[in-house]
């Protein structure tokens, strides 16, 4: 099968990536079922990469029903060590505008109805998660944002909530009460699948609107998160390919031994099958 070193997860609005060549569809099942949707192979600035459509293509995957593990398991697949991530998301913060870009460093987990790991059953693996993005990785998506957008943010604690219902007042007062900067409703599961599965994990987040806190901002409605995430695609995709092209070939993070003391479950008591199903991701440490 094609590999591809770089993915790329596409949320609302972005459903492809400009300037791809040698193109290719890919249909991958995993032991977690089918990803999202087709994965699209292809060359981009001389790196081959992967992208995938969050919302497969038509935007018809509501966020709690992303086969997350499938999404992020399938790109290991292929060969996949970083992901870039850009998502959709509401602002806490006066400051934190309309159509500005976040590079987020922290999160925050309100979801509820998600799995949020590939291991149970008879495997029990507990991954470090204190820096749930990647630091290396970060800093090289927000370098190459700055010298695209106007507005770019560095740092900033991402609120996770359920979904598909956006915030009541209530919770978004909370939220801004605890310092969090922007709320959205995917980068959860992706970014612990992403650490359990050893793959550098960042997103692009694209500011839409104020959620509902703010007194002088209309409510939030689908249209207005709609055509501000329009405006901002245009600028993700071209950061997506300055991204691709300033990424060196070997990674100096802790992302590749995510999982190096992290398996509890003595050896020879591993299911079988885990041993099989799972072997792209413990395989180097349990034979």
């Amino acid at each position: 099968m094609a590999e591809a070193k770089i993915g790329i997860i596409g949320g609302s609005g972005l459903y492809d990536i400009d300037g791809m060549t040698n193109v290719e569809e890919v249909n991958i099942k995993t032991p977690f079922g089918e990803p999202s949707d087709s994965i699209v192979l292809g060359t981009l600035e001389g790196q081959r990469v992967a992208f995938l459509p969050r919302h497969g293509r038509g935007h018809r995957t509501s966020p709690t029903e992303i086969p997350a593990r499938a999404n992020i398991f399938a790109l290991k697949s292929l060969g996949v060590e970083r992901i870039i991530s850009v998502s959709a998301v509401g602002s806490l913060k006066e400051e934190m505008r309309p159509l500005d870009l976040l590079i987020p460093n922290q999160l925050i987990d309100r979801t509820k109805s998600r799995v949020n790991t590939f291991f149970g059953d008879g495997l029990v693996v507990h991954a470090a998660f204190a820096e749930p993005f990647c630091p290396d990785l970060s800093d090289i998506l927000y370098n190459e944002a700055k010298a695209v957008a106007p507005r770019v943010h560095k740092g900033g604690t991402y609120v996770v909530m359920e979904g598909p219902l956006f915030s009541t007042k209530a919770e978004s007062h909370l939220y801004r009460s605890w310092g969090a900067n922007v709320i959205g409703m995917t980068a959860l599961p992706e970014a612990k699948l992403a650490r359990e599965a050893e793959i550098c994990y960042a997103t692009l987040a694209c500011v839409t609107d104020y959620d509902c806190w703010h007194e002088g901002h209309e409510s939030v409605t689908v249209e207005m998160v709609i055509a501000n995430l329009q405006k901002n695609v245009a600028n993700s995709k071209k950061i997506i390919r300055s991204v691709v092209a300033a990424l060196p070939e070997k990674r100096g993070c802790q992302c590749p031994r995510a999982l190096e003391n992290a398996i509890i479950t003595a050896r020879d008591r591993i299911p079988p099958k885990a041993k099989k199903d799972l072997s792209i991701l413990i395989g180097k440490y349990v034979k």
